[in-house]
């Protein structure tokens, strides 16, 4: 199964009663397994997740900390980018060279790095004091 294949599989648990839109992402670890995710709506809006969070934090949960390659699904005219919050989430575990898959339902793809999608991340040396 292609990271594709897997965003586009967990974006039908998608809980999206308010916007309908769903989204589904998926993360490659360095060790080559995969953890997805998906958006998860809130009536008290914003405090959802985004799909990107939700692959993200499966993947800490079973011990990872390395992104090797994302995946992102929406049923959208053209390929979504993740959100600026997800884009530093998907910093904090990847670095600029990182490919994130933008892709839609009907097969448009764009293909991107994080470095691309996120110029000048903050990252821990920024916390460095002195």
């Amino acid at each position: 199964m292609t990271l594709v294949d897997a965003a586009t599989r967990v974006r039908d648990n998608a809980h999206a009663p308010y916007s309908g839109f769903r989204v589904g992402a998926a993360v490659r670890t360095a060790s080559g397994r995969i953890f997805v995710g998906c958006n998860v709506e809130n009536a008290a809006s914003p405090e959802g997740t985004c799909a990107e969070t939700g692959a993200i934090a499966a993947m800490v949960a079973a011990g990872e900390t390395e992104v090797a390659e994302v995946a992102v699904v929406a049923d959208a005219k053209v390929p979504i980018t993740p959100c600026g919050g997800c884009r530093q989430r998907l910093a904090e575990f990847g670095g600029a060279g990182v490919p994130v898959v933008m892709a839609t339902l009907k097969g448009a793809r764009v293909t991107m790095t994080l470095g691309e999608l996120l110029p000048l991340a903050f990252d821990a040396s920024h916390r460095a004091r002195g």
